[in-house]
């Protein structure tokens, strides 16, 4: 669908920090970068964690992410290429597939595997961790597959610009999932080529945000109309002091950028983590971590 441009940003959100994301590797061994660590938790609250997976060679993500435990929290898992099985322990099975969704609460608790279907090829996608408030964190676990061609999308007709609404709204367009308490905004750009292409997204006051770039090069526009580039593979922490961002690719670009847009109300919660555990106190940990050795997860 088409939509006119007709949202306007009067002060935009500047850009607060540049974020270079730490290789790691999780599962059995699959190789990633992790862009939202620990350290940010606080500052972009109610978000955990965003990991980037991407690679041609099977070593890297072949053997997945076999049986482990989730509590407290949702994850949502975004692939950009390629094939994921997902099973879990409260009888929910799906495969996730290029430019799908996968939207997890793990709630009170459950096991769950991420399996590769796939010998060869790109496996690339992204996994974000979203807190959930402390009165639904031992809710029943949900889960939800959501194909490619479910996830609501629109055209920007001022510069062409492919916006993908995975949660939240964009231009009246409303994604494909929303949440009462943490209200995320998850946007995925497409700028064509050849830029410059600019894009407005009105950001609700007092929500954090960030932009991840994952091809080509961004520009944020500030109040001033000023530009810093995001370049790729960089996470821009931005700024709240403003009512939206401004976006534009990088002028005589021959290459299409894309980029996640996130956003989300804070919970103003202590946050105690233990690996897959995420809880309000250490003896919830502890609960947690003693009701999975005793099997009590779901």
């Amino acid at each position: 669908m088409d939509v006119t441009a007709n949202t306007r940003v009067r002060n935009p959100r500047r850009v607060e920090r540049l974020v270079t994301g730490q290789p790691t590797s999780d599962g059995a061994g699959v190789k990633l970068t992790r862009v939202l660590t620990a350290d940010l938790q606080q500052r972009l609250d109610p978000f955990l964690m965003l990991d980037n997976f991407a690679s041609h060679d099977p070593k890297d993500y072949g053997a997945g992410f076999p049986d482990h435990p989730h509590r407290g929290f949702e994850t949502v898992t975004y692939m950009i290429e390629g094939r994921m099985r997902h099973r879990d322990s409260a009888g929910h099975e799906g495969l996730l597939q290029s430019g799908g969704v996968q939207w997890m609460t793990a709630g009170r608790g459950l096991i769950h595997s991420e399996m590769p279907e796939q010998q060869e090829g790109a496996m690339e996608g992204f996994q974000l961790w979203l807190n959930l408030p402390s009165r639904d964190k031992m809710c029943p676990p949900w889960y939800r597959d959501i194909q490619s061609e479910e996830i609501p999308q629109f055209t920007d007709e001022e510069a062409g610009v492919v916006v993908r609404v995975i949660a939240g709204e964009s231009r009246g367009v409303t994604g494909a999932v929303q949440r009462e308490h943490t209200q995320p905004v998850y946007l995925d750009l497409h700028f064509p080529p050849p830029g410059p292409a600019r894009f407005q997204q009105e950001l609700p006051a007092g929500h954090n945000a960030f932009l991840y770039v994952y091809r080509g090069e961004l520009e944020v526009l500030d109040a001033g109309g000023e530009a810093l580039s995001v370049p790729l593979h960089r996470m821009a922490l931005l700024a709240n002091d403003g009512d939206g961002v401004v976006l534009r690719s990088a002028a005589g670009s021959h290459q299409a950028t894309r980029a996640l847009l996130i956003a989300g109300r804070p919970l103003h919660e202590p946050i105690a983590q233990y690996g897959p555990f995420v809880m309000n106190t250490r003896e919830q940990l502890m609960e947690a971590v003693q009701d999975f050795q005793r099997g009590r997860l779901a």
